[in-house]
């Protein structure tokens, strides 16, 4: 038996996003602020259904991409269980609140299961992917510029 219980939700202030954190795991964020970035887990919750969750070759979601590709291949939110991961930038620690941060590719309300501390030691060097996809950013920071409108078919 599988039992998961949300800690907090992802709320949108203004430009700027807020990992509310539910008060009884508050706690749980010290030591979080000598950390630059966090990896959020997260429920896809807008895209959990019985119909998604058997999807296991999805369409062309790429639009340099393949006709195909599995579900384990993507990043899609379509899964057989919907956790997501996103690798965000702290701003700041509200001990009342959660965490501050400028971006996240969640929605409002997101239910969120987990946070991580990001750690350098998780980079790999010589990481490869599919040529379709190779001239993607290389790093985080990077991401949020890059025209994803060209790549995606949404």
């Amino acid at each position: 038996m599988i039992e998961m219980k949300p800690i907090g939700q992802i709320k949108k202030i203004g430009k700027q996003f807020l990992i509310e954190i539910n008060k009884e795991y508050l706690h749980g964020l010290k030591g979080l602020e000598d950390f630059s970035h966090a990896q959020i887990v997260w429920w896809g919750h807008l895209s959990d259904s019985t119909e998604n969750r058997k999807q296991l070759v999805l369409g062309k979601l790429f639009k340099k991409g393949p006709e195909q590709n599995g579900v384990f291949s993507t990043r899609a939110p379509m899964r057989p269980n919907p956790v997501l991961i996103s690798t965000v930038k702290i701003q700041r620690i509200d001990s009342e609140k959660g965490i501050f941060i400028p971006f996240i590719d969640a929605e409002a309300g997101t239910p969120v299961l987990d946070i991580k501390p990001y750690q350098p030691m998780e980079r790999v060097k010589n990481a490869t992917a599919p040529e379709w996809c190779s001239h993607w950013p290389q790093w985080q920071e990077e991401a949020a510029q890059f025209n994803w409108a060209d790549e995606i078919n949404f």
